[in-house]
């Protein structure tokens, strides 16, 4: 049987053509359950890559830690195990040490002055220096703003003093507490219910959602609003999957990444009214914190190591002189 020339030339065509459409089928990872505004927010971004590329990239997205805990998703992210992450500030400072001003106290006022920064020339900065590490970053994330929660009453700093409080294992937030005069103990954020339970830890601290969705607020009823710490987090891709993007697929992923932010930050606020309301209904008692100046004294030890140090001394200057 022979196949004529034309017959070849437009079989070779459909099977270039078919080639072309199919589909790139990528891997994005989050720590967070199906339903937190993390999560809702990477779904979108998820979808509107989807629509805009006409259905050639098929991302799949993995909740929850599903691939592995945090370090360990950095880890994939830089080796193409995972092409598209959502990250807190901790790691992201491990590859940039700039970003470590990011966990200091009282930088920011409120998100709002946060992302000021973020959403302009600092957080391009920042962007530049993530992108020489691996990562792209495609959109900040709001961390939420963080307080202290405690089995005892808490009225003021005095409060504090002597109380063992579970912090994160990170210099920034063990220096913060001795600085409040009070012992920082570091645990694995799952272990912080039962080390409450058990009188191990007087007080913890986090956002008001995790406190809300981890029942720590049936131990740790006393709730000191402090925001003492206001951080961002960050939606990434691999440098390895954006040097291969071409330049209107670059533009389709950042605009999604843009769209999806704006989505989480609209997310969280609800999220933090709705875990505010519940755990008012459950008994937690709030008293927010008249005066911060007391306590951004106490930090200037911690400043001072900062201000001293070439990596952070400008991005410190610029987010405290606006």
């Amino acid at each position: 049987m022979r196949t004529s020339f034309k017959g070849l030339l437009c079989l070779s065509l459909a099977l270039c053509a078919s080639a072309a459409m199919a589909q790139a089928k990528l891997r994005a990872w989050n720590i967070h359950p199906d339903g937190y505004p993390v999560s809702e927010a990477m779904k979108s971004f998820v979808e509107q890559v989807s629509k805009s590329t006409g259905g050639r990239y098929n991302i799949e997205l993995f909740n929850s830690g599903a691939l592995g805990d945090q370090p360990k998703a950095v880890q994939m992210l830089k080796s193409g195990e995972i092409d598209v992450a959502e990250f807190s500030s901790g790691p992201l400072s491990d590859a940039v040490p700039g970003i470590k001003v990011l966990n200091l106290p009282f930088l920011f006022t409120d998100s709002a002055h946060m992302f000021r920064h973020l959403d302009g020339k600092l957080g391009e900065r920042f962007s530049a220096n993530l992108k020489s590490a691996g990562f792209v970053v495609l959109g900040w994330y709001d961390g939420g703003g963080r307080s202290f929660y405690c089995v005892k009453p808490v009225n003021n700093l005095r409060d504090l003093a002597g109380m063992n409080i579970r912090v994160q294992q990170s210099e920034v937030y063990i220096e913060m507490v001795k600085l409040m005069e009070a012992k920082p103990v570091a645990l694995p954020f799952k272990d912080v219910l039962v080390a409450l339970e058990q009188g191990k830890v007087d007080c913890a601290e986090n956002n008001l959602p995790s406190y809300e969705s981890t029942g720590h607020y049936k131990v740790a009823k006393n709730v000191y609003v402090t925001n003492h710490v206001i951080s961002p987090e960050a939606l990434v891709v691999s440098t390895k999957l954006w040097d291969k993007l071409s330049k209107e697929d670059k533009a389709a992923f950042a605009e999604a990444g843009a769209k999806s932010a704006i989505l989480m930050r609209e997310l969280w606020n609800k999220r933090v009214a709705a875990a505010l309301e519940a755990t008012t209904k459950q008994g937690s008692q709030f008293v927010k914190v008249k005066d911060v100046s007391p306590m951004v004294r106490r930090m200037g030890p911690l400043y001072g190591k900062y201000m001293a140090d070439p990596t952070t001394r400008e991005e410190l200057l610029t987010i405290i002189a606006k």
